[in-house]
């Protein structure tokens, strides 16, 4: 279990200290408790509310088998975030963003694909074919790939949450991730909006004991998620033996025990276990639902793939405007064709198709 974060182990990093009175924000104004010397303090009562959301909302999209990507190029920030985002092997940015990064995620793999192509012709001995300066160009150009493309190398397809650090520095990233309905998580200081960002923790963006409180908190809660999926993948397998067990138990106290409740009794079983299997489909598996969305459809009744591949978009978008006015911009269109593939076992054909769609949405360009 992750260690549950403290006040006063937020207010011993510095977590609490803002920016200057004059470059607040207004937008952060429920997150701030107090001004003083000319600094607003930042109400971590708040911080610890919101970081454990934010932690339990990342541990469910880890637990989905899902990428999380991390943003942070800020000096304070680039290395603290390498090496904490490593440790539970997700992807991460820590140079500058490439723009496009997310919104032409397509091209973004080719230039990956070409890294991999040099790695190649380097083993099977087409490299030392070439010309002295070519290997020099073709060196620097892989050195060049690698420093900024080389902590993405093992994402195929468009993340399922993005977790930034400064809002501001990175505002392209927020917009990008905006666009495709990806879920933002963020520490934001007192001179960001907040608005723009699914899941908030108000804290300092600029100290590194700061940034390294909040990303312990954090990484432990994506390593927890990875965690319960691999558990429960081994569960899967072990559970065919626990019911080989006790098959013959019951087969003798049914013939022992003829009356025709006890028979029906045990037809129901099966069925309420059918059903709960049913309910566990994890719709953040659709390109563009985000842990809010699927929350809603849930209690809107739509709880698995069959459900959601049968409604309407046009219902599921009432169903997210009426639910948070947050989710009003998403564009469910796609996701009852994406649920029928899930609903389907066909996972390579939804899996090719969410790399070559943006976020969820099909180009319309034919």
């Amino acid at each position: 279990m992750a260690s549950k974060v403290e006040v006063k182990n937020l207010l011993e990093a510095g977590v609490h200290f803002g920016h200057l009175t004059r470059k607040w924000n207004p937008n952060m104004a429920p997150y701030i408790y107090m001004e003083r010397n000319g600094i607003h303090v930042i109400n971590l009562y708040k911080t610890v509310a919101k970081l454990d959301e934010a932690n339990e909302a990342l541990k469910k999209i880890s637990a989905s088998g899902r990428k999380i990507l991390f943003v942070a190029t800020k000096k304070q920030a680039k290395d603290i975030v390498a090496e904490k985002v490593a440790n539970v092997n997700m992807p991460y940015i820590t140079e500058r963003w490439p723009g496009g990064m997310l919104t032409n995620f397509v091209t973004i793999r080719k230039a990956v694909k070409k890294m991999a192509s040099i790695d190649r012709m380097k083993k099977d001995g087409t490299f030392n074919t070439l010309s002295k300066k070519e290997r020099l160009q073709v060196d620097r150009l892989r050195a060049k790939l690698e420093k900024n493309l080389g902590s993405i190398s093992e994402m195929t397809r468009l993340p399922g949450a993005i977790f930034i650090v400064d809002t501001m520095r990175e505002h392209i990233a927020v917009k990008e991730a905006q666009k495709l309905n990806i879920p933002i998580f963020a520490m934001v200081d007192t001179n960001s909006d907040p608005r723009p960002i699914d899941y908030i923790i108000p804290s300092n963006d600029d100290a590194g004991k700061s940034i390294e409180a909040i990303m312990t908190s954090v990484t432990e809660a994506v390593a927890e998620g990875l965690a319960e999926r691999k558990a429960d993948k081994q569960g899967d397998k072990e559970t065919p033996k626990a019911k080989a067990a006790p098959a013959p138990k019951t087969e003798e106290k049914a013939k022992e025990a003829t009356p025709a409740p006890a028979a029906t009794e045990k037809k129901e079983t099966p069925k309420k276990e059918k059903t709960a299997k049913v309910e566990a489909d994890d719709l953040t598996k659709i390109e563009g639902v985000g842990p809010k969305a699927a929350e809603a459809m849930v209690a809107a009744g739509i709880a698995t793939y069959a459900d959601l591949a049968k409604a309407e978009a046009g219902n599921i978008k009432s169903i997210l405007t009426e639910a948070s006015p947050r989710l009003a911009h998403l564009e469910p269109a796609s996701w009852p064709k994406q649920a029928k593939m899930a609903a389907d076992g066909k996972w390579d054909e939804l899996k090719e198709w969410q790399d070559n769609a943006k976020g969820g949405v099909e180009d319309s360009e034919e």
